[in-house]
């Protein structure tokens, strides 16, 4: 299959003036902020281990899924106010991870560039496999396959460009 790169450019810069508004004339988001994105893992202790004991982020609350009995829900604190959740879901025989329209592709977690340093060595130290882009961005798997990037750019930047 042949992708036409000039189309798609086109095509973006056609969106930008359809849909983009600057700063100045954009208009205030109804929403607060996300209140969690919730993943599905399989293995509660696993999933712990590796979100509060390799990347430090504390577990801040963890009971049985509302939806689902037997299963947990479970927070992790991912700074300014944001939570990572998971659920795990006994006798459901979950496949692996894999990307599909409207799923996930990856997470983008800001860090400091001190955290990002101390987490890419805990990284290494732990043998989990990850690449750098961009000299700001380490991409990593989690426990179930699950993407991630630790970003050393500050909330609403990227590789210096305002996203926000």
């Amino acid at each position: 299959m042949s992708i036409d790169l000039d189309a798609i450019a086109k095509d973006r810069e056609q969106i930008r003036s359809q849909y983009l508004r600057d700063a100045a004339t954009r208009p205030q988001s109804s929403a607060r902020g996300i209140h969690h994105t919730a993943l599905l893992c399989s293995d509660v202790r696993a999933t712990i281990e590796f979100y509060q004991g390799l990347l430090e982020f504390p577990l801040t609350e963890i009971f049985e899924n509302r939806d689902y009995a037997g299963s947990n829900h479970f927070f992790f604190d991912v700074g300014t106010g944001n939570l990572l959740a998971f659920f795990d879901m006994p006798g459901l025989d979950l496949g692996p991870y894999i990307e599909v329209l409207g799923g996930l592709h990856h997470i983008a977690i800001s860090v400091t560039q001190e955290k990002w340093d101390y987490l890419r060595a805990k990284l290494d130290e732990a043998g989990v496999a990850y690449q750098v882009e961009s000299g700001t961005s380490i991409y990593f798997r989690g426990p179930d396959g699950e993407r991630l990037e630790l970003l050393a750019d500050p909330l609403g930047e990227m590789y210096g460009a305002k996203v926000l």
